[in-house]
């Protein structure tokens, strides 16, 4: 049997809807982020910096394009013979196929991918938050306090603690209790959904819950590890990490990538995030192009002017377009002559010759406007946008739009236009 002192499995078939259209086709964990990456390369990054060379990634939903993206771990030094990463989807069995029901329960049915491993310790991720942790760190901290269970905690405004799982804890850092989402929160340490257990522990918790409904590592693995009275410590987070699962923190973390100083650096040598990337030729900026603080993908062609963007890989932005506080993805194509204001463009879209976006008022989105807000506008994968238009603010764009679609060449602030179809 091998043995591996300790694993990592990595939660990555969320569905993301509060990223909207973005995830109309991938998981959460498959978005593009900072031009070159996807969300999940940060956990895996970590994990082979950390020297945690094992890891399975359980997905679930809408998982080609993750799937493809992982491959056999190449980019991230994870094609091991032994260990290396593996991707577990949910798998017919002799009783039936279940699906994953609760983030415990995915750990759960894959019991015996890690017992070959026979290790010493698990760690539980999440697949879907930027940051830069070490987890050998953490590793260290939990022997050292002889934990059963570690809770990776950071310190969170006081007025922000009712929105997370808040950990009490004594001077040692040793659990004393812990609140999911408190009216009154006691304690500022919120969880960040990052655990380490000993194996033994949680084998144990596992099995005794496995019949749980929507089994759960906060509302049922950790309170019975805690009634048990087994060790449960918190270990103290303080870099940056950050949630980006609504757009409007998905937008603002890709804004802070550019900062002048910026928050969270992705140019460190020493901690290095890795991911797939095709061969590309290198960015090309034609004779008017003009770009100010911006990041700016391999082979893409800038023709226009750029200011406070994130500009993907294989990205044309037209003669006199300007494009600023956007986010525009790999392979998308925007025409010249116009301008985009506060616009997240996914991949592969197409968009016209003298488009305007993010022109009007602040009108809520008439169909989720607590998912398209704060003035955003999202132009989806695959969309078509024609020549010549006027889109105003909180606006969803997807499919093949034409003209017929826009009457007198405008979309009003707070419109959502779904069409059939997908780019050539």
């Amino acid at each position: 049997m091998i043995k591996k002192e300790m694993i990592a499995m990595l939660l990555a078939g969320g569905q993301g809807s509060r990223l909207g259209i973005l995830t109309s086709k991938m998981a959460k964990p498959a978005v593009s982020f900072g031009g070159k990456y996807r969300i999940i390369d940060f956990p895996l990054s970590n994990c082979i910096n950390s020297g945690v060379d094992t890891v399975g990634v359980l997905t679930q939903y809408m998982p080609l394009k993750l799937n493809t993206h992982i491959g056999i771990g190449i980019p991230w030094d994870l094609d091991k013979l032994s260990g290396g990463v593996s991707v577990l989807p949910p798998y017919e069995k002799i009783e039936g196929t279940e699906w994953y029901t609760g983030t415990a329960n995915a750990i759960y049915q894959n019991m015996s991918y890690m017992e070959s491993f026979n290790p010493d310790y698990v760690l539980i991720l999440s697949g879907d938050h930027i940051y830069k942790m070490d987890y050998e760190s953490m590793l260290d901290f939990h022997k050292s306090n002889n934990a059963d269970v570690t809770i990776a905690v950071m310190p969170v405004p006081m007025e922000e603690a009712k929105r997370f799982g808040i950990m009490i804890t004594d001077e040692n850092k040793q659990i004393v209790d812990f609140e999911e989402k408190p009216a009154n929160p006691r304690s500022n340490l919120a969880s960040m959904g990052i655990y380490i257990f000993s194996w033994k522990a949680l084998k144990e918790a596992l099995v005794a819950n496995a019949r749980q409904s929507g089994l759960d590592f906060g509302k049922h693995v950790i309170p019975y590890c805690k009634d048990k009275g087994e060790r449960l410590f918190a270990y103290e987070f303080n870099g940056y990490w950050k949630d980006v699962g609504t757009l409007t923190s998905y937008w603002e973390a890709n804004m802070e990538l550019i900062d002048i100083v910026p928050e969270f650096n992705l140019y460190e040598e020493y901690w290095k995030i890795y991911t797939n990337v095709a061969s590309l030729p290198p960015q090309y900026y034609g004779m008017n192009s003009h770009v100010e603080r911006s990041i700016v993908g391999e082979g893409s062609e800038i023709y226009g002017r750029v200011y406070n963007s994130v500009i993907g890989s294989d990205v044309v932005i037209g003669e006199n377009t300007v494009v600023r506080d956007s986010i525009i993805m790999n392979d998308a194509k925007i025409g010249g002559g116009g301008e985009i204001l506060k616009t997240i463009v996914a991949e592969r879209a197409r968009i016209g010759d003298n488009v305007r976006i993010g022109h009007g008022d602040d009108t809520p989105n008439e169909t989720d406007p607590h998912i398209y807000t704060a003035g955003l506008v999202v132009v989806a994968e695959d969309a078509v946008i024609p020549p010549h238009v006027t889109i105003g603010r909180n606006v969803m764009i997807a499919g093949v739009t034409t003209h017929e679609d826009y009457p007198d060449g405008y979309l009003p602030s707070g419109r959502t236009l779904r069409r059939e179809g997908d780019a050539l």
